[in-house]
């Protein structure tokens, strides 16, 4: 449900009402109690979408978050014992590369 933002005309009086969408545009003012009031066009709140269909990474709970850290944490554990791998061929090759020299 959005927030809409009311002003009287007749005594100036503004306030915010949380309000469902479908539900009648107040016209009566809380401050003074007459028929003035009018609803203001704002930016008004952030749209937030849930259910299936969305981002997969949008409004995940604390627990998803952590296990897919977790998760990644681990991958690249083994994403660097491949480049090691890839060190010790280095240092293999130095050796050589200096009887050359």
């Amino acid at each position: 449900m959005p927030t809409y933002d009311y002003q009287c005309d007749a005594c100036g009086h503004e306030f915010e009402l949380y309000q469902g969408i479908t539900e009648p545009v107040k016209k009566k003012c809380p401050e003074c109690g007459k028929r003035k009031l009018r609803r203001l066009i704002g930016t008004g709140a952030a749209v937030v979408f849930k259910g299936s269909g969305f981002y997969q990474t949008d409004y995940r709970s604390e627990s998803y978050k952590k296990a897919a850290a977790a998760e990644k944490a681990s991958s690249e554990g083994k994403t660097d014992g491949g480049s090691s791998s890839g060190a010790s061929k280095a240092k293999a090759k130095s050796p050589t590369s200096s009887g050359d020299a």
